[in-house]
């Protein structure tokens, strides 16, 4: 445990750091969609999730980015998850005159999956993903494998996509719908206090072919997620969370999101958190029986705010069983 929270603090120094780094020209894009409460819903970036807190979560996250301006970013996906349960005990007979309870064969399958819709300019990526997970019991805590499968359609809107020349070689010959199969794979560990997870998208690098040979050579890039996070009890009506999500793609175009989470009486939460593309980010939300309501507004200093309103994120989240589920599986 004392290890862990030592990397956990490393990562933490790593993530300040790369606060300079993102004041650098060279700072880009990345290809896939962006989440300021991914930590409400990790299952997004991280496979292993699946089933990891034992109880059945199917969430709703829909994301516009830099409101206000023309073809700007707009992701909207659907994911559920659950964990596959075996009986806690069962009753075995030790004799004719004592019983006594046993552990049985307990339920280490994570099972999820989600669809999505991500909009970025004239580029549009629908599909779907479904997820297999693997998780091992360490006394208190878990350690979680994760693996998925996933194919999406790559579309491109060549109809309203202005171009400088009539006869333009790459928008003339562009099949502007393709459909890519890829995967995506995952490792978790977590306990009731900390968790730190490490993962990898788009595993195949699919080729993107445009229909002509010489633009055959477009490839979508792996990108890695490390994320970590660490539960401080105040009081007993006070939790307050510091996380950190270190993302970077194949050409290593690294980018973090630093923040912290406070709760109270784990009903409602406020945080804040500081994403290194010069991105404040503000954030709340309420517990409501089994629903879970949660709202996310970025404000970018970079000179694109001129243009817009900033970013909104809604997340709307249902889990089942939460109270009789939730880490049912630890053997405490």
């Amino acid at each position: 445990m004392l290890i862990v929270k030592r990397i956990l603090n490393k990562l933490v120094l790593i993530g300040y750091i790369l606060i300079l780094l993102s004041l650098s020209p060279l700072a880009k894009s990345q290809q896939l969609p962006i989440y300021s409460q991914y930590m409400m819903n990790k299952f997004l970036l991280n496979p292993a999730v699946a089933g990891s807190e034992g109880y059945t979560s199917i969430n709703l996250t829909a994301r516009e980015q830099w409101i206000g301006f023309q073809n700007s970013p707009k992701t909207h996906a659907v994911s559920a998850q659950t964990r596959i349960l075996g009986n806690s005990y069962v009753l075995k007979r030790i004799s004719v005159r004592k019983k006594q309870k046993a552990n049985s064969r307990i339920g280490r399958v994570g099972l999820g999956g989600y669809v999505f819709n991500d909009r970025a300019g004239m580029v549009s990526r629908t599909g779907f993903q479904f997820t297999y997970a693997y998780h091992i019991s360490i006394r208190e805590s878990q350690l979680s494998f994760g693996l998925s499968g996933t194919a999406y359609q790559f579309k491109i809107d060549k109809e309203n996509m202005t171009v400088w020349e009539d006869n333009d070689l790459l928008v003339n010959n562009l099949d502007n719908i393709l459909f890519i199969p890829d995967a995506n794979v995952g490792i978790y560990y977590s306990d009731p206090q900390l968790y730190v997870g490490l993962s990898a998208s788009q595993l195949f690098q699919a080729s993107i072919k445009f229909g002509n040979k010489q633009f055959e050579s477009y490839r979508l890039l792996r990108h890695y997620y490390l994320m970590g996070g660490y539960t401080i009890e105040i009081n007993n009506d006070f939790m307050l969370e510091p996380n950190l999500l270190i993302k970077t793609s194949e050409i290593w175009n690294f980018q973090a999101d630093i923040g912290t989470k406070l709760y109270y009486r784990q009903d409602y939460w406020g945080g804040l958190s500081y994403r290194t593309d010069r991105t404040f980010i503000i954030m709340g939300g309420v517990k409501i029986d089994k629903f879970y309501i949660g709202y996310a507004f970025d404000y970018d200093f970079a000179s694109i705010a001129k243009y817009s309103f900033g970013t909104h994120e809604f997340m709307l989240a249902v889990r089942f069983g939460e109270k009789a589920r939730r880490y049912r599986w630890l053997n405490r």
